[in-house]
């Protein structure tokens, strides 16, 4: 009998990791920027997104990968999208469910998972040629080094803008009695961009100290 791999192997724990940092989805390979941008003013829609991407991202992966013996070539784009269209709706359909204030807010971002440059990006180039389980396992790990930019710009963003985390007040009424303002500039879009672009600055630069 063929040996199988470990669940957990060192190429398994490779494909998890990487993504996290030395190859994650925005500050290395620069996808996704878009809706980084869009909806991370606070906390709450940031991390929604994010473990929505998880979810979409992990299980189109999964399936891709237990079809992609059966799935004519030519047709293949249009299979992915199928996948991710799905899971995209059912993820918009528990929103509405269970959070509708948040699914309100994240608006159009979320059906717009469909054409995430990421999602389709490891379908193409992983999904289609892994089995199941490591496919799955580089579909959560993209998801998550996604997501992890989403909850560390949101964090900021929301803590120097509006002085709440989850709109519970952070920010001491002493600082504020002293004079502090909450930065109304942090919340206007092009922040986001500048703060993804700090988070780039500072991974390259340890991973070329590291290197």
């Amino acid at each position: 009998m063929e040996n199988k791999e470990p669940l957990f192997s060192a190429k398994i724990k490779k494909t998890f990791l990487e993504p996290l940092n030395i190859n994650n989805p925005i500050t290395i390979q620069i996808l996704g920027i878009c809706s980084a941008l869009a909806v991370t003013v606070k906390f709450k829609p940031a991390l929604v997104m994010a473990i929505s991407v998880v979810v979409v991202t992990g299980f189109s992966n999964l399936i891709i990968a237990l079809l992609r013996n059966t799935i004519p070539m030519r047709i293949r784009i249009i299979v992915q999208l199928t996948v991710i269209a799905t899971l995209v709706i059912i993820v918009d359909q528990i929103l509405k469910a269970f959070v509708y204030d948040v699914s309100k807010q994240l608006s159009v971002f979320v059906g717009l998972i469909i054409t995430n440059c990421i999602v389709m990006g490891r379908l193409e180039a992983f999904a289609m040629a892994n089995k199941p389980w490591p496919s799955f396992v580089d579909g959560i790990a993209n998801g998550l080094g996604y997501g992890i930019i989403l909850i560390i710009v949101a964090f900021f963003r929301e803590i120097l803008g509006n002085g709440t985390i989850l709109n519970e007040k952070i920010i001491p009424d002493f600082l504020y009695n002293a004079g502090y303002l909450n930065n109304g500039l942090v919340i206007l879009p092009p922040m986001a961009l500048i703060f993804i672009g700090i988070i780039i600055w500072v991974q390259r630069g340890v991973l070329i100290k590291k290197k």
